[in-house]
């Protein structure tokens, strides 16, 4: 089953149990995934939803980090339990010695030597890892093994 047929799945399983987070979180979701497949005129692949994940739950991340410096403990709860359910759908995040090891193989098979090989580490590094690692994860690997 692909992830977004998983989605429109336990969107349904959410409403027969009435747990109004999650199906609220999965509709936000499955609105992202059918915003893309309109605008593109193209199906979504599961790499195409784990992006689209990764969006939302850095939006959330974000969101959480604003209502902790307004004092809103409640909303602050909220977003946390939306990063749990978009978690539960993303693969297991890399720990850094994995990371560090992959960054290596990429930084020897491009041919970077400097700080001016960046970008091309980091394209590499992007379709390589997906969403196993943040964006800023990887950027900051990089740099440390590049300088």
């Amino acid at each position: 089953m692909s992830l977004k047929e998983q989605i429109k799945s336990d969107i349904k399983d959410a409403m027969r149990a009435k747990e109004i987070v999650k199906r609220d979180t999965l509709r936000n979701i499955q609105a992202s995934i059918k915003q893309i497949e309109v605008d593109e005129r193209r199906e979504v692949s599961d790499a195409d939803v784990e992006a689209i994940l990764m969006k939302y739950m850095k939006q959330r991340e974000d969101a959480k980090a604003q209502f902790m410096d307004a004092g809103r403990t409640d909303l602050v709860e909220k977003e946390e339990a939306e990063i749990a359910i978009i978690k539960s759908y993303l693969p297991e995040p890399m720990d850094d010695a994995e990371l560090e090891s992959v960054l290596k193989g990429l930084i020897a098979s491009v041919g970077a030597e400097s700080m001016k090989d960046m970008g091309k580490v980091m394209g590499a590094a992007k379709s390589a890892i997906g969403s196993r690692a943040d964006g800023g994860r990887i950027n900051q690997a990089v740099k440390k093994l590049l300088s």
